[in-house]
């Protein structure tokens, strides 16, 4: 009997040391690891397993782990932080983007009108489109008109949008073709007409009667556009895209591709507001798989700022008796919203004025009033009346912004809001003190894609050649630990997933990217030329800068 106890006995020591034995898929040791946690703590050493976070700490614990590895790699003193998350982009308008004409950078109309040619000899398309111009850039800062491209183009259509994406010039053929006359209502943007004739120019709304004429993407261009997208993000060290605004036929791709592995990103897909996606989305539910979420609407209030369509309280100051506009009444915004409110989605509503700050800051608020951790965002809150700041907090309504914007728009916002109203503009630290925490993103393709460009605007408030010496409006700069949080933990707090992923904790995913330089210690003017030495997603490698 006691020959049987003791072989018991050691049956449960030699099964509970193999129990507590973990056979890890990698471990990464001697590495500078920023933890993005509660502390903001450091650590040396990680290992993960079946694409989660099991260990994180120092290189003597892991040592006194049960721990063995498939594989191990010594980081010889790289640093290691969260995989970014943009939380405000167009990951598919990127793609696409890629097979359109570049217009980004253009110091002229002439410029565009020749990289327009350029383009069509090299692809000879039925129907030009083009994105990236900006009068703003140009010596005359002025919008078009279509002249040149109705003599170039008379039976070719040609739109080329602005890049915000909230204005386009588009020559007669795409007019005529999207039935645009000088007769067509324009309401919620403008049509603008010169002489009795139209221009070209369109801002806001009617623009999507030229967009519903654009020839239909094949499948293989859809993919292509995806797969695009997909390397140059991952290239950035961005391991999540919050997708501002997809139709129910590219989120089923999305999910299609995903779940056979092709495409590797996580997508945070805000459905755009459309009544076949919101009968379609706001009855099914939540759609939520390991690299999809679904749970969110997209919802424009206004245009922007650099094409004065953005909807102010009172007039441009560079443009007498000029408001901008909403691009839907109060009374269609508030019916949504209130249809929204009743599901378990998220609206998430671009608003750049002050005027449309205030009408979606006011219906959320009336509208969450009674409700717990809803969430809802306000994309940009690019200019916000100081009384209207209060109405941010941190369960209901939160602030999604690009720091960008106020570098690509400070030689030029002030002209358009005047001295008093630049003051509640492009405010991150006050949102941040208002809310505790604030999502931070790019809206490319209106901007670049690169994350360390977000993170300098954010924390130097300057543009990468140094101007202005002291920062656009300075005291707005956040700290590079809260730059790094709301590219991370806060950007994974405003989708919902802060307990799966924005930090390396125990039981969340292995999402993270290497650098050769410590992004919270090197000299800001370094930080732009930042380059990721690699990126994983769930523990595997996705991009490699070998």
């Amino acid at each position: 009997m006691k020959k049987i106890l003791s072989l018991l006995a050691l049956v449960l020591i030699i099964s509970c040391q193999e129990k507590e034995q973990i056979t890890a898929d990698l471990i990464i040791e001697n590495a500078q690891i920023y933890t993005v946690n509660k502390d903001f703590s450091t650590a040396t050493a990680m290992a993960v397993k079946d694409g989660k976070v099991v260990f994180v700490g120092s290189q003597e614990d892991l040592k006194a782990q049960t721990l063995k590895a498939a594989k191990t790699i010594d980081a010889s003193g790289k640093f290691i932080y969260p995989g970014l998350i943009d939380a405000h982009c167009h990951f598919y308008g990127l793609g696409q983007q890629l097979q359109r004409v570049d217009l980004v950078g253009t110091s002229s109309y002439d410029e565009v009108i020749q990289e327009v040619v350029n383009f069509q000899e090299k692809n000879s398309k039925s129907f030009i489109i083009g994105r990236g111009w900006d009068q703003n850039d140009w010596d005359v800062k002025e919008f078009p008109t279509n002249e040149k491209l109705n003599e170039l183009f008379p039976d070719i259509p040609v739109a080329l949008t602005r890049i915000d994406g909230h204005a386009m010039i588009a020559n007669d053929a795409a007019l005529k073709l999207a039935g645009i006359t000088v007769d067509t209502d324009p309401f919620g943007g403008a049509i603008e007409i010169k002489e009795g004739k139209l221009t070209g120019i369109l801002v806001d709304n009617p623009m999507e009667l030229v967009e519903a004429v654009f020839p239909a993407e094949t499948t293989e261009e859809s993919i292509k556009s995806l797969m695009d997208a997909q390397e140059i993000n991952f290239g950035y060290g961005i391991t999540t895209v919050d997708d501002a605004g997809l139709m129910r036929s590219t989120i089923e791709l999305i999910d299609s591709l995903q779940q056979d592995g092709t495409l590797k990103m996580k997508i945070y897909a805000m459905i755009s507001n459309t009544p076949e996606n919101l009968d379609y989305y706001l009855n099914k539910g939540v759609v939520k798989t390991n690299h999809l979420n679904v749970r969110s609407v997209k919802f424009y209030a206004d245009g922007a700022l650099g094409s004065r369509g953005a909807a102010m309280k009172e007039s441009y100051s560079d443009k007498h008796d000029h408001y901008g506009a909403l691009l839907s009444s109060v009374k269609d915004f508030r019916g949504i919203a209130e249809r929204i409110a009743a599901t378990d989605y998220q609206m998430n509503t671009h608003a750049i004025g002050d005027s449309a700050n205030y009408v979606v800051l006011k219906n959320y608020k009336e509208l969450l009033s009674d409700k717990k951790d809803r969430r809802w965002r306000v994309e940009h809150a690019q200019i916000v009346d100081p009384v209207d700041f209060e109405f941010f907090d941190t369960e209901n309504i939160l602030p999604s912004v690009q720091p960008t914007h106020a570098t690509s728009d400070m030689y030029w916002a002030q002209d358009r809001v005047g001295e008093e109203r630049i003051q509640g503009a492009y405010a991150y630290k006050k949102l941040l003190g208002m809310s505790n925490m604030l999502a931070l993103g790019t809206d490319y393709p209106v901007e670049q894609v690169n994350p360390f460009l977000t993170f300098y605007a954010a924390v130097a408030r300057k543009d990468t050649s140094g101007f202005p010496e002291n920062g656009f409006r300075a005291d707005q700069a956040l700290s590079r630990e809260e730059a790094l949080r709301g590219m991370t933990i806060w950007a994974a707090y405003s989708n919902f997933e802060e307990n799966e992923k924005g930090s390396l904790e125990i039981g969340k995913a292995a999402d993270f990217i290497m650098l050769d330089k410590d992004l919270m210690e090197v000299a800001i003017e370094q930080v732009p030329n930042l380059k990721v030495s690699a990126t994983y997603s769930n523990g595997e490698l996705v991009y490699s800068s070998k």
